[in-house]
């Protein structure tokens, strides 16, 4: 076993093995080994192809603990396997028509008639590699070698929940509507994803999946029995009318660690320095759930009296960095952000909206949190909780927080080496980057000199990856992961901004510029928790 840090704020153990088999039973059962162990500032435990990668808390723990936790884990890794054999699973598929749109093109490239594609789907025997992409989407090897088809050379926009595809080497299901570029060849009524369960994935890595083929008339009967209301918040005491929605407006709190195993991630505010600090301008406990604003700011009308504040992203609408309060019936109406990208308002008391998994965090792709899991929209009403806040105060930015450069400075982000470094990372200290209008909560898409990959990024196993993370895709742009990104990934990972220069990325906009600057581990705790004392005296 190796042990790599990932960032200043993961390890990741990399088990070897004779057998692709055995290797999968050994990330099993560090997997388990570690989750008993209980680990003091662990977070998350992350399986994935060859690997099991732990993230932690640095404000609880550092890498050199954390590190020979894991080493004590592995002891008694293959004994907690031996104990707890792989689950497995039977997944209906009806397939062909509308359901599988792809499958008479995958016969024709492989010269076999649609039975035969189906026999040989549905006679294999399959293992969950890995989990990701989306919450539930899991990797499946096993693929006959008759049905290995190439991915198609255009993505579909919008592949629907439930199809079940061919991409490559492997098989498996989307439990989620996105976009997607494997061969469709039918469809599942089974829910592979359910957001009330302890884990909320229908299986985990190490498992196996057979398909069974049903007819029509199966498919919708199961179909109906799967259906679930997602849960709804309650009006509480009073609302929030959205009667503008502005560009991205959702609900965040700080996340919603613990469920990557599952391909859930992070999500939470992009820039959770700036959450908190909102949440204690009125008072209320650090990780209360806001609202987080994206460039376009929303009109909002208040049912209630009420004290709000606004941090990070400078709207004009609102003062910025104090409490502020608002009568019934007012409308607040932030309009187009002056400095900064995301702004964080939070309201006294609270916001009334459920949890899922633990968050009431907004992500969009899989439909979690806020209201209905999607961004808010004119003739939302967002419930306010009841009760009272503690004392509001003011306070100055912190330094940290983001959306206070001018429009003409370049913002320097310091980074950790990542495992792919020098595969074209080395280059990255010489550049300057400018951010890409196609950025989102999932990642800061940046643009430049491309920087060449020394070696083929196609070849790479996923690995777990977290906020902060830096992805070098084939085109040699440079992606920065932010709170939404995915679980694992198959790009080159060539480094990870450190934790407290994350809030930053959080607030670029398109067109600003980024340089580079190296960092190690120890620097960056030391930043961190320095920044965070600085951070906790400005009340």
């Amino acid at each position: 076993m190796k042990l790599l840090d990932v960032g200043d704020h993961g390890v990741a153990a990399v088990v070897e093995a004779a057998t692709p088999d055995e290797r999968l039973a050994r990330v099993r059962g560090l997997t388990k080994a570690i989750h008993d162990a209980a680990i003091a500032g662990v977070t998350d435990v992350v399986p994935s192809p060859g690997r099991v990668t732990v993230v932690y808390d640095p404000f609880l723990t550092e890498s050199v603990v954390v590190r020979r936790a894991i080493e004590e884990a592995g002891l008694g890794g293959a004994a907690a396997i031996a104990s707890e054999p792989a689950a497995r699973h039977e997944l209906p598929v009806c397939y062909g028509g509308d359901f599988g749109p792809d499958l008479e093109g995958v016969c024709g490239i492989h010269g076999i008639d649609r039975d035969r594609l189906v026999h040989l789907h549905t006679g294999a025997d399959y293992t969950v590699e890995a989990i990701g992409f989306l919450p539930g989407f899991a990797y499946l090897a096993g693929l006959p070698p008759a049905l290995v088809t190439p991915r198609r050379a255009t993505p579909r926009r919008v592949v629907p929940a439930g199809s079940v595809g061919i991409g490559g080497g492997q098989t498996g299901a989307y439990p989620f509507a996105s976009p997607g570029g494997w061969n469709l060849i039918g469809h599942t009524p089974t829910r592979l994803f359910d957001q009330t369960r302890r884990r909320p994935a229908v299986w985990a890595v190490g498992d196996r999946v057979r398909f069974v083929s049903i007819d029509r008339g199966q498919h919708a009967s199961l179909q109906s029995a799967a259906t679930v209301e997602p849960p709804s918040a309650s009006l509480g005491a009073g609302g929030i009318t959205v009667l503008e929605s502005g560009l991205f407006t959702t609900i965040q709190d700080l996340g919603r660690p613990g469920y990557r195993a599952s391909g859930v991630p992070l999500s939470g505010a992009a820039d959770p320095v700036s959450l908190r600090l909102a949440n204690r301008l009125v008072g209320n406990a650090d990780g209360m759930a806001c609202l987080e604003i994206t460039l376009l700011g929303p009109a909002l009308s208040f049912s209630r009296p009420a004290t709000i504040a606004l941090t990070g992203a400078v709207f004009p609408g609102i003062p910025s960095g104090r409490a502020v309060a608002v009568a019934a019936g007012e409308t607040l109406r932030l309009g187009h952000a002056v400095a900064g990208c995301r702004g964080y308002l939070a309201v006294a008391g609270g916001l009334a909206v459920p949890n899922v998994l633990g968050s009431a965090s907004t992500f969009v792709p899989a439909r979690l949190g806020g209201l209905r899991g999607l961004p808010l929209a004119a003739g939302d009403v967002v419930p306010l909780a009841g009760g009272d806040a503690g004392r509001p105060g003011a306070c100055e930015a912190w330094p940290g927080a983001g959306g206070r450069d001018g429009p003409d400075a370049v913002v320097t982000l310091r980074m950790i080496p990542g495992e792919q470094f020098s595969w074209g990372g080395d280059r990255l200290w010489a550049a300057t980057h400018r951010v890409s209008s196609r950025s989102d909560r999932m990642g800061v898409r940046l643009e430049g000199t491309p920087l060449p990959l020394h070696e083929p990024s196609g070849s790479l196993p996923s690995v777990a990856v977290l906020p902060g993370t830096v992805q070098l895709p084939p085109d040699g742009q440079p992606i920065v992961l932010l709170a939404d990104a995915q679980t694992i990934g198959g790009y080159a990972v060539i480094g990870h901004v450190i934790a407290v220069d994350q809030p930053r990325v959080a607030q670029l906009r398109p067109g600003d510029r980024v340089r580079w600057q190296p960092a190690t581990i120890a620097e960056a705790h030391r930043d961190l928790r320095a920044a965070a004392t600085q951070w906790s005296q400005t009340e």
